[in-house]
């Protein structure tokens, strides 16, 4: 495959249509993943609204870091196969194993979905150690702890 990160723009319009109607799709079949979240967080059938409020600003004044979403395109299929949300920092609401440290929590227990490798990895790299996994009805959790 040949795949680029782009910017999303109406000369992606119908790639976007494609990919996220598909995946609409097969998570009410296959209950799959939404990661990330924000390419869900607007109606992309209205596809204005949905291109100028894809991206957090700097000074919403919402309590969100500013983002940035970019979409993989396959270059010789011409199709979308997957997007990637980038927070441009991290604020305090987001340093959660900081907020645990003040709280005097010595041990956190961190979860995610199996098939959420991007998690999965900044918990490992956060020290966090896989204790189970859990299945019900054909979804498994990954259970991790964090000795802070």
């Amino acid at each position: 495959m040949n795949i680029e990160l782009v910017r999303l723009t109406g000369e992606y319009k119908e790639q976007l249509f494609e990919m996220l109607t598909e995946w609409k799709n097969d998570i009410i079949v296959n209950h799959t993943d939404m990661s990330p979240w924000k390419i869900w967080a607007n109606d992309f059938q209205d596809f204005d609204n949905y291109l100028k409020n894809l991206d957090t600003k700097e000074g919403t004044g919402n309590g969100w870091v500013p983002d940035t979403t970019l979409f993989c395109l396959d270059k010789d299929r011409n199709i979308f196969v997957g997007a990637v949300n980038i927070r441009h920092y991290l604020n305090d609401e987001l340093l959660a194993l900081d907020e645990c440290k003040k709280l005097g929590i010595d041990k956190v227990l961190m979860c995610c979905d199996k098939d959420n490798i991007g998690s999965a990895k900044s918990i490992f790299r956060n020290g966090g150690v896989l204790e189970n996994e859990v299945e019900e009805d054909g979804h498994i959790t990954q259970r991790y702890w964090i000795q802070l």
